[in-house]
């Protein structure tokens, strides 16, 4: 995700600017304790032109990260598409990553601060991960406790929890981390969702302790379409461990398998799984190329 050094314009409260001269208040809450919301959308060059995708429902639960932390949002989002893809055009990006940023203007108290911004930068982007499946490994660290912050709103202080634990599992050889709550539930990765499949069905994490999102909605859709049974429930390591197979989702890593979780390979080749099939899918989707509607 690199390619953003690049970048030429950045959006601010309706306007562009030079994307140097754009930054965020150094004595703010933001900046000094984490206290922002963000999204981030994926934009596609598709046949019919550069799409973004769900930018509306990323948009909508920016706007209820911020209600969650009782952070202003006072912009509407049918104007913030518009001004999306007009800043996709003047970047000159068709396939891109795009990182809307509400952030708390200057103060440094311990009161939810009564204003705040709204920059949006895009940049080129292509594959999150590569190709090749994931070896993941079960973090030391947790999933916060969702009594000690929103755990479903995209909170900026909320990600140093995965930074810590993709730190650590690139420093000992593995691609991936996958979080466990308090309880020993699987919860996700550093920055997905999971999904395993066994006997024919898939299960993911029940809500409560993840970030529900959006990608995860669109997978729970698909697999309706195709007659693929999904359970939301408490996974334990041990059900993790002895799936068929598994995969991760996301905005940024759209579908991608799992090889491994530390010593255990699954057994099911990810090419013959359900994760597969649903990979397929969505890529057509978001190249639009298929559309609910016709998934049969």
């Amino acid at each position: 995700m690199d390619n953003f050094k690049t970048l030429t314009t950045i959006y601010k409260d309706g306007e562009f600017h030079p994307y140097e001269s754009v930054g965020i208040e150094f004595a703010s809450q933001t900046a000094q304790y984490g206290f922002g919301a963000f999204e981030g959308i994926r934009a596609y060059q598709t046949a019919n032109g550069t799409k973004l995708f769900k930018a509306a429902e990323h948009f909508e639960r920016l706007k209820s990260s911020c209600e969650q932390i009782y952070l202003p949002f006072e912009w509407d989002i049918s104007q913030l598409i518009i001004d999306t893809y007009k800043l996709l055009e003047i970047n000159q990006i068709k396939n891109a990553y795009v990182r809307p940023l509400v952030y708390a203007d200057h103060g440094m108290s311990m009161l939810a601060s009564k204003t705040s911004h709204i920059a949006i930068v895009a940049w080129q982007f292509d594959a999150y991960y590569g190709d090749d499946l994931l070896k993941t490994c079960i973090s030391s660290y947790e999933k916060p406790n969702p009594k000690s912050s929103p755990v479903n709103a995209k909170i900026t202080g909320n990600y140093i929890n995965s930074i810590l634990a993709l730190s650590e599992a690139k420093r000992k050889g593995y691609d991936e981390a996958i979080l466990l709550d308090m309880y020993g539930y699987v919860t996700e990765s550093s920055s997905a969702n999971i999904f395993i499949e066994k006997n024919g069905k898939l299960f993911t994490p029940a809500k409560g302790n993840i970030l529900t999102g959006v990608t995860r909605n669109t997978v729970m859709q698909i697999a309706k379409q195709l007659d693929i049974e999904v359970e939301e429930k408490n996974i334990t390591l041990n059900e993790l461990k002895n799936a068929d197979a598994a995969f991760l989702c996301g905005t940024a890593v759209e579908i991608m398998g799992i090889q491994s979780v530390e010593e255990v390979s699954f057994p099911l080749a990810f090419s013959d799984s359900f994760g597969a099939t649903i990979q397929r899918v969505y890529k057509n989707i978001v190249l639009d190329k298929l559309s609910f509607e016709v998934i049969i």
